[in-house]
């Protein structure tokens, strides 16, 4: 793969490494879009909420497998904190805009804070933490968040020998 070091790579090493490394770059999205649409499937409308978060997750696990970021503890135990968050934000009384805003921004600020200082970095889970606050808490939420990320951390898991960092 790509040297990490460099900032910009021409068009001609991208399509360089597009040629030698293409079927990684299709199984491995083919992956992300299956497990991804089981979970939109199971998601209920009202779940949602936390969509963009998840999907934010699938691209981790699936493009950068061997990131500190996709690890298992990482992605289950950074959307657990920004779960927490966002609930503990979203029981701020909110009677003025401002404060809404606050509230919501104190989630996002909070999950990284608790993420960082328990070693659980997993940067779609501010968004899941962003996504609660506006919520509120919810049992089906908490499951579904659940749910996906093992969904995701399963079939990576499964597809290891065949699945390498695209990044």
């Amino acid at each position: 793969m790509r040297n990490r070091n460099s900032t910009q790579r021409s068009v001609s090493q991208m399509l360089q490494e597009f040629r030698s490394h293409w079927k990684h770059y299709v199984f491995q999205s083919m992956f992300a879009m299956i497990s991804m649409f089981a979970v939109l499937l199971v998601l209920k409308f009202q779940n949602l909420v936390i969509s963009a978060s998840i999907g934010a997750t699938a691209f981790i696990v699936f493009s950068m497998p061997k990131s500190v970021t996709a690890k298992p503890r990482n992605v289950i135990g950074g959307h657990m904190i920004g779960f927490v968050c966002g609930s503990l934000c979203a029981v701020i009384p909110q009677p003025h805009v401002m404060i809404t805003l606050m509230a919501y921004a104190l989630a996002v600020g909070f999950s990284m804070f608790f993420m960082v200082v328990f070693d659980m970095e997993h940067p779609p889970a501010s968004g899941t933490a962003l996504g609660v606050a506006i919520h509120g808490f919810s049992w089906p939420v908490l499951l579904a968040l659940l749910a996906a990320n093992i969904v995701f951390l399963f079939v990576c898991r499964i597809f290891r020998p065949y699945i390498r960092d695209l990044i």
